[in-house]
């Protein structure tokens, strides 16, 4: 039963993968994976070993295993408990991504990011370059790399008309975001998933990863700079003229992002787990929202008009509320439960700490420096490099399953900066990449050939300097 179980899986992840060649959206395989998993658990649990106790981290029934319990419905007990614990903490990952997409949203409903584009004063297609380059540095860490990517191609489109031009910005739009979301707890959903997780707390993560991941963005767009797409001046648009600001909209930036970024700070002072915060803050920028669109307060009621933003709606119609949680991102969510649930179920069997306990035996003989614990640079290197290929997402969470080491130990953080960065290398390896490809409609290999080798270079740039700075902690 566990061959069939791994199997799924594997056929699962190949689905996800080739999402694009299949034309299925990856959340229908990770659903199906996740139940089917699952299934196979519960048919086959009189015949199983093993039993990985997540809450404990120990395997269930010592030497013995999990094959000495006699007891079925103590089995069962076990599975329903193990199966309570995921879903658990699965969902503070899914209720914490939630709060911030809801808020992003809250601020997109008063046009807040209008007031980012009237920031950009240049033509020199250069400064222009550095100028998105820092910004998807700074907004993927306070905003997640995902929302700040749709948001600075949204501006970008706005700026310049020649898609072909556009595109050259995208991809370095990409590496930046990416590196940007790896040294926050808030900046991509990986790095979320650790500091959820216990594995990496936030003072820790900026001071490991801030220079690697800020020279992994500056490397490649230094480098770019002097490409032939980023010489001269941007052609002036025609009929150009700043989009109209609400007059709100300034406010409920900063609120937004100040309530967004209030959350690692509520979880240093209260202990509480980081979705708490994200509500907290949620209801603060929700309640400042209903009052600046004069409408009733109300999160359950269904609106009758419909609006891009605040200024197309007569006052008192519509809740920006409701209007912003229909806006967000769902298929996202539920492919992250899946996902999350399918390598819980790997876990749950035990099938990842044993491969853990492979790796800690095979990794010596690689002649790589070695983590404590028995993981090589090599091996966290290659999952960034796998990240490009297979979602992260799943990636991180089976390093969860698998290695023991404790909370700010080096190999989270190190893991944290290649699964972030990693996926930069190709544009189907992280969500980053997948939404300006689709906004773009950037061709596969015209990314692998024109901007692959710059993240590249950033990845190693990055973690050299990483491998130096763990000394310093």
């Amino acid at each position: 039963m566990e061959s069939a179980i791994i199997a799924v899986f594997v056929l699962g992840y190949l689905a996800i993968t080739l999402e694009h060649n299949l034309k299925i959206d990856k959340l229908i395989p990770a659903l199906a994976m996740m139940a089917i998993c699952w299934a196979f658990i519960a048919f086959g649990i009189e015949d199983f070993q093993n039993w990985f106790d997540s809450g404990a981290h120990e395997l269930v029934g010592g030497e013995g295993g999990f094959g000495a319990m006699t007891d079925v419905d103590a089995k069962m007990h076990l599975m329903e408990e193990g199966l309570l614990h995921h879903l658990g903490k699965t969902a503070e990952i899914l209720v914490f991504l939630l709060g911030a997409m809801t808020i992003v949203e809250i601020i997109d409903y008063f046009n807040g990011f209008a007031t980012i584009k009237s920031f950009i004063k240049t033509r020199s297609k250069k400064r222009v370059l550095w100028i998105f380059a820092f910004l998807a540095f700074i907004l993927s860490a306070i905003i997640d790399n995902l929302t700040a990517t749709i948001v600075l191609i949204s501006i970008l489109q706005k700026i310049i008309s020649d898609r072909n031009i556009r595109i050259w910005y995208a991809g370095l739009i990409i590496i930046a975001a990416n590196a940007g979301g790896a040294w926050s707890p808030i900046g991509d959903v990986t790095t979320t998933m650790l500091w959820i997780g216990d594995k990496v707390s936030t003072g820790k993560l900026f001071g490991y990863l801030f220079l690697p991941s800020f020279l992994c963005m500056v490397v490649p767009t230094f480098i770019a700079s002097f490409l032939k797409p980023f010489q001269g001046n941007l052609p002036q648009e025609e009929g150009a003229e700043d989009e109209k600001q609400h007059r709100f909209g300034p406010t409920m930036l900063y609120l937004g992002l100040s309530a967004i970024v209030f959350v690692p700070v509520f979880k240093v002072v209260t202990h509480l787990p980081p979705y708490v915060g994200m509500m907290l803050s949620l209801s603060v920028v929700a309640i400042f929202a209903e009052i600046y669109s004069n409408s009733k307060f109300s999160m359950a009621s269904v609106g009758a008009n419909e609006g891009h933003h605040m200024q197309d709606v007569a006052p008192g119609h519509h809740s920006p509320v409701h209007h912003s949680l229909s806006k967000i991102e769902l298929p996202s969510i539920l492919f992250f439960l899946g996902i999350l649930m399918a390598v819980a179920a790997l876990e749950s069997l035990g099938l990842l700490y044993g491969f853990a306990g492979w790796l800690e035996t095979a990794t010596p003989q690689l002649g790589t420096e070695m983590h404590e614990g028995g993981v090589s640079d090599l091996v966290v290197m290659a999952l960034g490099l796998g990240s490009a290929v297979i979602d992260n997402v799943p990636l991180v969470a089976a390093s969860l399953g698998m290695f023991t080491q404790p909370l700010d130990h080096e190999l989270w953080h190190f893991i944290a900066f290649a699964a972030g960065t990693g996926g930069s290398m190709l544009i189907i390896g992280s969500a980053a990449g997948v939404v300006a490809m689709g906004m773009e409609k950037i061709d596969f290999f015209w990314y692998l050939k024109k901007i692959s080798w710059l993240a590249l270079i950033g990845f190693i740039v990055g973690s050299g300097v990483f491998m130096i700075m763990r000394t310093l902690f």
